[in-house]
């Protein structure tokens, strides 16, 4: 069974039992059931990557998605986006400099920037492109 099938069911079953509570409620009074109804996760729907090239190898990227609770989720697309544009341009590794996330009307957005590089770059927020990739991969987020 399919989660949608899974919440389906829970949300008839819980529909079933609130209706039969109003009911007795009106006769003998009724307490609410003890189970949990349980939500089915949303699938994230990832809108698309715009790449902007600031200079060199300084690169921007704004990221856009729904259906998604976590501004975790936006950053890590826009880092998704980062490693496969190095690897496109010929380059092995990126640096994170900075991602700004906002979200309205059900859209997330991040706005992220970051450098590119062939060798390891100085700094603590470092990204190994094809490392990056290939979690995106396993865990399906789409790449530029």
């Amino acid at each position: 069974m399919t989660a949608a099938h899974t919440y389906k069911a829970a949300f008839h079953s819980a529909t079933k039992i609130a209706l039969g509570c109003v009911l007795l409620a009106t006769v003998v009074g009724c307490a609410q059931p003890d189970a949990e109804v349980t939500r089915a996760a949303a699938t994230p729907t990832y809108l698309g990557v715009e790449t902007r090239l600031l200079d060199g190898d300084l690169v921007n990227f704004i990221v856009s998605m729904k259906d998604t609770t976590s501004q975790n989720d936006v950053a890590a697309y826009s880092e998704c986006a980062a490693a496969q544009y190095a690897l496109i341009r010929g380059f092995g590794f990126a640096r994170h400099l900075r991602t700004n996330v906002s979200q309205e009307a059900g859209i997330w957005r991040a706005d992220a920037v970051y450098t590119i590089s062939s060798a390891l770059p100085d700094g603590l927020r470092t990204i190994d492109a094809e490392v990056i990739v290939s979690n995106c991969r396993e865990f399906r987020i789409p790449t530029v």
